[in-house]
C-alpha cells in the first residue's frame, strides 16, 4: 500500500481532531485572544512527563511584540549574522527511508508555491516567510532548559502534540517549526532569552488561509504496518 493511499477513519471526536491536524502555512490575520491561547497551552501542559518535570516553556508573542521580533529575526538572516543550531535536528548525512521522505515534502511544498530548482530568491523569499510564522498572528517560540536531557526533549513533544490537536479542535491552526532553532543567537539578543535556555523550535497558531496555496499540502503517513512488528495477536 503506498503512503498516499493509506487513510484512518475517525470513530470518535478525539481522533478526528488528531487526524485533522496537519501544518498550515497561511494565516488570516485575525488576531486570537490571549485567554485562548492561555487556555490551549494549559490543556498542552496536560502531557505527560517524566516525574512530571514539564520541562517546557514558551514565548508567547502577538501584535508589536511578534512584528518587531520577527522584522529583527528577518533582518538578521538577510545580515548572515553568525548563529546556527545548538543541537542537531538531523543527522549528517541524512539517509533512507527519512532522505527521501523530507525531498518529497520539499519539492511538493515548492511546486505548490511554484519555486523551481535553482530559484534561490523565491527560496529565500520563502525561508523569510517561515521566519514570520507563515503570517500567524500568534507566534511561539519552545524552550527547554539546556541541563536537561534527551528524555525532557520527548515530553516537550508530547506537549506540542497536545498543542497542535487542541488547536485543531478549536478550529484553529498550528504549524511546529524547527527554522527558529537555527536562529538562537538572534533570538537571544532579540528577546532576551537566557543561556540555560535552549531554543527547541516555534509553532505558528491562528486561522486558516484556505486561499494560501501551501496549504493545499496533504502528506501521507506509513500504516502502522510498516512500523510495527505485532507479536502474541
Amino acid at each position: 500500500m503506498s503512503v498516499a493511499a493509506h487513510r484512518v477513519a475517525a470513530e470518535n471526536e478525539t481522533e478526528a481532531a488528531i487526524l485533522a491536524r496537519r501544518s498550515i502555512r497561511g494565516f488570516l490575520p485575525e488576531p486570537i485572544p490571549r485567554e485562548i491561547v492561555e487556555h490551549l497551552l494549559d490543556v498542552a501542559a496536560r502531557a505527560a512527563s517524566g516525574t512530571n518535570m514539564q520541562p517546557w516553556r514558551v514565548l508567547a508573542l502577538a501584535g508589536e511584540a511578534l512584528a518587531g521580533f520577527t522584522a529583527g529575526l528577518v533582518a538578521a538572516a538577510r545580515a548572515a549574522e553568525p548563529d546556527g543550531p545548538e543541537s542537531a535536528y538531523y543527522p549528517a548525512p541524512l539517509f533512507e527511508p527519512y532522505l527521501g521522505r523530507r525531498r518529497k515534502i520539499g519539492w511538493d511544498l515548492y511546486g505548490l508555491l511554484g519555486i523551481g530548482r535553482g530559484e534561490r530568491d523565491k527560496a529565500r523569499a520563502h525561508v523569510e516567510h517561515n521566519l514570520r510564522f507563515f503570517g500567524a498572528p500568534v507566534g511561539l517560540l519552545l524552550l527547554t532548559e539546556r541541563r536537561l536531557a534527551i528524555g525532557s526533549w520527548l515530553d516537550l513533544g508530547m506537549f506540542l502534540q497536545n498543542l497542535g490537536v487542541a488547536a485543531r479542535a478549536r478550529g484553529l491552526g498550528t504549524c511546529p517549526m524547527a527554522v527558529f532553532a537555527e536562529h538562537p543567537r538572534a533570538i537571544r539578543r532579540l528577546l532576551g532569552v537566557s543561556e540555560q535556555d535552549l531554543v527547541v523550535c516555534g509553532m505558528a497558531l491562528g486561522y486558516e488561509d484556505e486561499a494560501a496555496p501551501a496549504n493545499a499540502l496533504r502528506t501521507g503517513r506509513e500504516p502502522a504496518t510498516s512500523f510495527t512488528e505485532f507479536r502474541g495477536f
